[in-house]
């Protein structure tokens, strides 16, 4: 689940002047010694540019099979150093691991396009191969760059030895909410010994490393597909490098206005929206499922289960579901809208149901994957590095009850998720401050933006917030869909319509003339 930005003109010019060379015009004065310009200044950056990336076969081992691919595919991958404070250039550095997928029609290639799937903390080097063999026709014109965000992946890590992902749900009371706050300050406690390097893992910091990337490859201009949070750090970089940008696509585009640790508050509505359609759905099948005939009857299944949880916690198997992990499992419902992601969501909700009501229920591989992945540590810091990257773009209130206080504020509108979505997070007793203000999105580079308008992460709201900061974006919009990113079904359903303005512009350069809607896709139909 995505846990859920901008300094101000001054501050972003400020930022600009020490990423790049410039020099200041030429004052008038009354002597001739005064009309000759002041040298350019030394760009601080200028080392750093100049380096030669050295590529090498993406596999690290015989057991990397993600690398054997990309290696088999014709990738390459290098590392290239980047400074961990871009205030002081010649400090300490991180290496950020990339891959590059050479465009397979080098006769007719457009350039070098950058490509983040979103998280935040996912290792992109490896989903080069993904985007390409989705969508063949970027792949034959365009190079794929993946390139592993600072402290993920193969880049310099950031693992603060959490022994679970998140403090979950706050649960139906004060006392679970306690508990979610003492987890929440534990895991912002294990990450205190690595205070000099959190201040920096800003998405802010990650755009500079995407430029800087760029300078190296030696690209005047890159072509950017950004999904989900993807869209955001796209976002920032168009604040940031304007000029640097040809073709860019953000697919389920973030709120930049909002984005940080507090971000899932917006997030309730929009899931309660995701579980009817899901219920309307399951009440067509009731032959099957055994949920309900009607939307309402099968919502009244669940609410039947969450009330279960919270007088007691719920037993599949030899597995153990409290008010804590329920709504993260009933998260699953936002995985898709098609009639395989909904199947394997009623069947879910089928054993959750008979636990609820005493009968004996065995998980399904669905629901024990992912009570499996809840129960387990944070594996390589996937979760701390996400959370530190949100605390480090926006600061959150250091007040626990203000958190308690807007979940009781919804209870009665937002009985299941919002206890998830409103909890506070590790960032509320973070060790370090953002190093930066959030950076403010306002700006007339040419965009297209796609999206569904039920997204239940990125949320339609949020879209037209996008839209409005980008005033030069033109906005897709596929109807009636209930899914987390619309593009060349990478993560979702594939959507012809969507796919077509895309690959239009990023192929052909094409905008639409104006915000367009594609169809809703067809209802599911009956297995």
């Amino acid at each position: 689940m995505i846990r859920a930005a901008k300094p101000a003109a001054a501050v972003a010019a400020l930022a600009m002047t020490l990423l790049t060379a410039s020099a200041a015009p030429a004052l008038a004065a009354p002597t001739p010694a005064a009309t000759t310009a002041a040298p350019a200044p030394a760009d601080p950056l200028a080392a750093l540019r100049d380096q030669q990336p050295l590529w090498h076969p993406c596999a690290t081992g015989p057991d990397d099979t993600a690398g054997a691919d990309l290696d088999a595919a014709g990738a390459r991958c290098t590392e290239v150093t980047v400074p961990l404070d871009y205030r002081h250039p010649d400090g300490r550095t991180l290496s950020i691991a990339l891959s590059r997928l050479p465009a397979t029609d080098p006769a007719h290639r457009l350039g070098t396009l950058f490509y983040n799937p979103g998280g935040p903390a996912v290792p992109v080097r490896s989903l080069t191969l993904a985007l390409r063999q989705a969508a063949p026709a970027l792949g034959a014109r365009y190079d794929i760059i993946g390139m592993d965000p600072r402290f993920v992946g193969a880049s310099t890590p950031l693992d603060c030895g959490w022994p679970t992902a998140g403090p979950g749900s706050a649960g139906p009371d004060r006392l679970g909410f306690d508990r979610s706050a003492e987890l929440a300050k534990d895991l912002a406690t294990r990450c205190a010994p690595y205070r000099a390097l959190l201040p920096h893992a800003s998405t802010r910091n990650t755009a500079r490393d995407m430029d800087l990337v760029r300078a190296v490859l030696g690209e005047p201009t890159i072509a950017y597909l950004g999904s989900s949070y993807g869209s955001y750090l796209g976002e920032v970089y168009l604040q940031l490098f304007p000029d640097r940008v040809g073709r860019v696509v953000f697919d389920a585009a973030m709120d930049p206005d909002r984005f940080g640790p507090d971000l899932t508050a917006t997030q309730g509505p929009a899931m309660g929206a995701a579980l009817a359609a899901w219920a309307a759905w399951a009440a067509g099948r009731d032959d099957r499922h055994h949920l309900g005939t009607t939307t309402a009857e099968v919502l009244a299944s669940v609410e039947r289960v969450r009330r279960a949880a919270e007088r007691a916690a719920l037993t599949v198997g030899t597995l153990r579901i409290d008010a804590r992990t329920l709504p993260q499992v009933l998260w699953t419902v936002s995985a898709g809208d098609d009639d395989n992601a909904y199947e394997g969501f009623s069947a879910l909700a089928r054993v959750l149901l008979d636990a609820a009501e005493g009968r004996p229920a065995d998980p399904t591989p669905l629901l024990e994957a992912v009570l499996t992945g809840l129960a387990s540590p944070d594996t390589g810091g996937y979760a701390a590095t996400q959370t530190a990257i949100m605390c480090a773009d926006r600061a959150a209130s250091r007040d626990p009850l203000a958190y308690y206080r807007d979940i009781q504020a919804h209870r009665a509108d937002e009985p299941l998720f919002g206890p998830l979505t409103r909890n506070l997070t590790p960032c509320t007793f973070w060790p370090a401050e953002p190093a930066e203000p959030p950076t403010r999105v306002r700006n007339a580079v040419p965009v297209l933006l796609v999206g569904a308008d039920g997204d239940p992460a990125a949320t339609y709201p949020g879209q037209l917030s996008a839209h409005r900061a980008l005033t030069g974006s033109r906005l897709v919009t596929l109807r009636g869909a209930f899914r987390h990113t619309v593009y060349a079904g990478l993560f979702a359903p594939r959507d012809t319509c969507v796919d077509a303005a895309v690959d239009r512009y990023l192929l052909d350069g094409v905008l639409p003339a104006q915000d367009t809607d594609c169809p809703s896709p067809r209802p599911p139909r009956r297995p």
